[in-house]
């Protein structure tokens, strides 16, 4: 059974699973899979609100493909949660890629 399978079956079991539904949306963005794993951060995010690595590869995943503004929107979402949670590794991180896209 391959990861995206077995990630999917984790779900269907628990939708709510947190991790195996941040590891599906990782799948399908490896894969190039853009609107399918944008779909799964979705889903993360909404019942996941703080989730902030979420937030963080989304941001990328949309900045792979030129679509800076809406990674950026994405970036701002993750700072506000990654404050709201005191994660402030994530938060660095976040903000630097933010000004990456900036210039």
């Amino acid at each position: 059974m391959d990861r995206k399978a077995l990630l999917t079956e984790v779900l269907a079991q628990n939708p709510n699973d947190a991790f195996a539904r941040y590891g599906l949306a990782m799948e399908y963005s490896q894969a190039g899979d853009v609107e399918r794993a944008l779909e799964e951060f979705r889903k993360l995010l909404s019942v996941h609100p703080d989730y902030a690595a979420g937030y963080f590869m989304a941001a990328q995943t949309l900045a792979r493909v030129d679509r800076t503004p809406e990674a950026r929107t994405m970036l701002a979402q993750g700072i506000a949660a990654a404050q709201r949670s005191g994660n402030a590794h994530a938060k660095s991180e976040m903000e630097a890629m933010l000004s990456e896209l900036a210039e």
